[in-house]
């Protein structure tokens, strides 16, 4: 039985990343690297040409990202994608499957988990480390009852949005028909209670929380 080689094309920035990506795969007797791309646009170009099954991807390569991901997977809809990452945060693995992905993964854990990882890929499967599954199954489960600003009064959250929303302590003031000091210990408390140092996180907060536009 001929053995099916996995063909491969190796997408980062960095050559020395490529290079190392490389080495982990050359032992590998069912794959090959066919191809090397270190931007978005190259990468693209790149498969027009060749026939490619599976792309390790960095996300943060010039003109890459997730967009890229889209894009890719519009295009050659039956190539697998694993996503390398400086970044360990679920945010970036969530988003990149939504875009195709097959597989997201730290490149401090490549060396030992990228050959496991390419083939349960190509399996059918997906892939992602232990750790970053066992927190998104923690955000996933999550009692989103137990959000900070669920703990505010109807007062403090009134205030919260309005400082968030980037009005100044006298105009909240002023509208509520409260004194300043008074606004700045509301301020106060929902900092304390939200565990949160400034204006600008209350309205990253806020945003990322749907409770501003």
């Amino acid at each position: 039985m001929i053995e099916r080689i996995i063909n491969i094309v190796i997408a980062d920035d960095h050559a020395l990343m490529r290079a190392g990506l490389k080495r982990i795969i050359k032992d590998e007797s069912d794959m090959k690297v066919i191809g090397e791309a270190k931007n978005g646009d190259e990468l693209q170009e790149l498969l027009k040409s060749i026939s490619a099954d599976f792309i390790i991807l960095d996300l943060t390569m010039p003109s890459g990202g997730i967009e890229l991901i889209n894009t890719i997977k519009k295009k050659f809809h039956d190539i697998r994608i694993l996503v390398l990452s400086m970044h360990p945060e679920e945010r970036f693995a969530v988003k990149s499957f939504k875009a195709g992905a097959s597989g997201y993964m730290t490149k401090e854990s490549a060396p030992d988990q990228l050959v496991s990882a390419i083939r349960r890929i190509v399996a059918g499967g997906k892939y992602i480390s232990g750790a970053l599954a066992e927190q998104l199954a923690e955000d996933v489960n999550e009692d989103k009852s137990q959000l900070p600003h669920k703990e505010l009064s109807d007062r403090e959250l009134q205030i919260f949005i309005m400082i968030a929303s980037g009005k100044k302590v006298s105009e909240i003031a002023k509208e509520l028909t409260l004194s300043v000091h008074t606004i700045n210990t509301y301020r106060s408390r929902i900092l304390e209670k939200m565990n949160i140092k400034s204006n600008v996180q209350m309205t990253h907060y806020a945003m990322e929380n749907g409770l501003i536009d």
